[in-house]
């Protein structure tokens, strides 16, 4: 009954001309500006008054907060990507020298800091997605948004940089449709002494991306939740000095040894791998938590399906995230019909099957299947080792159906082997 509401609701509201509220006409340019704080009283008022523009800002305010937050604070700790001289050459990155924060002068960090940072990043992300749900009611809207444009002070400078876009954060996505990225290379075969017209990157935001984008925001906070359901003090300890070299971690002074095998880098990096390796057994601090990761991953299959709902009752076609079988796609040569739809829409089935218990998935040791429901609800620890050479797994392996290729049949043959990024679109 609920599906048909959100059904019978949408085919009232998308078909009629999209009207927007004074916070919808504001939203693109406050975007770009970075001014959209300033009229959030404004949108709060006009989405309690159930203008679905209104609430789609709002989540968009969220969004843009949780991530200037949390990168605004990984930055103040001199958060960097770890490297060795061994790991470039492995990589086909020549010898480069390891990694160096690009904070210059960075802030001590604690393991109950770094929870902080996580706890505020799915708090705010929890806060958007209610948001971005509550776009789907009310008014029907179209509000075209270049993501390109959307500048997001990622360092906390005060400037936003030309590299800290919006287009920035959907990057994945944007390797699957083609998009460029803010400050990446001219496409192939262009020049760069021959300046090319900018695309058109434009996407027309509407109450079923607002749908998707409840889903997006759910995706990103669930490995944090499921981090911070764990105590990963001694993971800590022994490795994340690699991803903040200068925030007086225990093994700060140490990135640079003696020479055992290869030099005094890279024989450092490969001893911290092994650390990290060794720490990855982390105990289960909040079983509720852990629980909830589980309702969280459900939560996203059901919006995927809610969006799809939204998507199949559309009449327009302005420059769609998600198109249905009707409408024009932005990814070169990726139309979508009704067969990939149907397709995805069984993969959401097989998924949820899986999450519920009801499907197994297999485990390379075992003939039985391992209870994905089983250990969210029970583990009292998360030991990947274990788990994955089997003693960690014993617990939850019971008889049943596991999935293997003929379960995601469908998948398979749509899909292909562009299955990760058809996942990355439709989310």
């Amino acid at each position: 009954m609920r599906g048909f509401s959100a059904v019978a609701l949408a085919a009232m509201l998308l078909p009629a001309a999209a009207s927007a509220s004074e916070v919808g006409d504001q939203l693109a340019q406050r975007l770009y500006d970075g001014t959209l704080a300033e009229i959030g009283d404004l949108a709060l008022q006009r989405c309690d008054e159930y203008n679905a523009d209104a609430c789609f800002a709002l989540g968009m305010l969220d969004l843009v907060t949780a991530y200037e937050r949390t990168a605004q604070a990984l930055y103040r700790h001199g958060v960097t990507a770890p490297n060795s001289p061994a790991m470039a050459m492995l990589f086909g990155m020549g010898l480069d020298a390891p990694a160096r924060p690009a904070n210059p002068d960075p802030e001590p960090l604690t393991y109950q800091g770094l929870r902080d940072i996580l706890e505020e990043f799915t708090s705010l992300l929890d806060v958007a997605r209610g948001h971005f749900e509550m776009a789907d009611m009310g008014t029907g809207f179209v509000i075209p948004i270049d993501p390109l444009k959307v500048r997001i002070d990622l360092d906390g400078n005060g400037t936003a940089e030309p590299g800290e876009t919006l287009a920035s954060l959907l990057g994945p996505l944007g390797e699957f449709t083609d998009i460029p990225a803010p400050d990446g290379p001219p496409p192939l075969g262009k020049s760069k002494t021959r300046p090319e017209p900018a695309p058109d990157l434009t996407i027309g935001f509407d109450n079923a991306d607002a749908i998707w984008l409840a889903g997006y925001s759910t995706i990103i906070s669930t490995p944090a939740e499921l981090l911070l359901a764990h105590d990963f003090s001694q993971f800590y300890d022994a490795y994340l000095h690699r991803v903040f070299p200068e925030a007086d971690l225990p093994m700060q002074d140490y990135s640079r040894g003696g020479t055992l095998f290869m030099d005094p880098d890279s024989d450092t990096f490969i001893a911290d791998i092994i650390a990290a390796i060794h720490t990855a057994d982390f105990p289960v601090t909040d079983a509720a938590r852990l629980a909830g990761v589980r309702e969280r991953l459900l939560s996203i299959t059901a919006l995927s399906r809610k969006n799809w709902e939204l998507i199949l009752v559309e009449t327009d076609d302005d420059r769609e995230l998600v198109p249905g079988p009707h409408q024009t796609s932005l990814v070169p040569d990726t139309p979508v019909t009704e067969e990939t739809v149907a397709a995805w829409l069984a993969t959401l089935d097989r998924l949820d099957e899986i999450l519920n218990g009801e499907l197994l998935l297999p485990h390379w040791r075992f003939k039985q299947g391992f209870d994905l429901k089983a250990y969210f609800d029970t583990a009292t620890e998360t030991d990947l080792v274990m788990l994955f050479t089997g003693l960690g797994a014993l617990p939850y392996l019971k008889d049943g159906p596991i999935a293997d290729a003929e379960a995601f049949a469908d998948a398979n043959r749509v899909f292909g082997d562009n299955w990760p990024g058809f996942a990355l679109w439709f989310n």
